[in-house]
């Protein structure tokens, strides 16, 4: 499963994936990486569909406005966990592809991004990923793609 002959250490990935029980554990994955800096808070996740959230405030451009980096920041922490809950023990499934239409402004509360699998493949897994405001209104659409395959050694 992605191991050293002889190590019997879980993988990163597994210990990570295997332990995410709940939307507790979920967030405290973040910890330490993008996710927690821009203040992305998983609300619900399955391989077929993930919430999450976060603030606009601390996410914006020197207008004030969310950064439209922030949407693409969200929409692929999103997908690509839905894609490694998807891609099961000994796989890892990384970005090959994301894209994003910013449609209207944030500028306070938080946006939410919902993504919904498109296709769950044994080598891709591709989600739509849309954005709102706290008053339901499309801020962004995005889309990932991710290539699954073997955990290599270490990761």
């Amino acid at each position: 499963m992605g191991r050293y002959m002889g190590d019997n250490q879980p993988d990163k990935q597994e210990q990570v994936l295997s332990g995410l029980s709940n939307m507790n554990d979920m967030n405290d994955m973040n910890s330490g990486a993008l996710g927690e800096k821009m203040g992305i808070e998983f609300l619900e996740a399955t391989p077929q569909r993930l919430v999450a959230r976060m603030p606009v405030a601390g996410n914006t451009q020197p207008f004030g406005l969310l950064h439209g980096g922030a949407s693409v920041v969200l929409a692929e922490t999103i997908g690509s966990i839905g894609a490694n809950l998807h891609a099961g023990e000994g796989r890892i499934a990384v970005g090959l592809e994301i894209n994003a239409t910013h449609h209207r402004a944030a500028r306070s509360g938080f946006v939410t991004g919902t993504a919904t699998a498109l296709s769950l493949g044994s080598t891709l897994a591709s989600y739509e990923v849309v954005v709102t405001d706290d008053d339901g209104n499309r801020v962004c659409t995005s889309r990932i793609t991710c290539l699954i395959r073997a955990t290599p050694p270490g990761a």
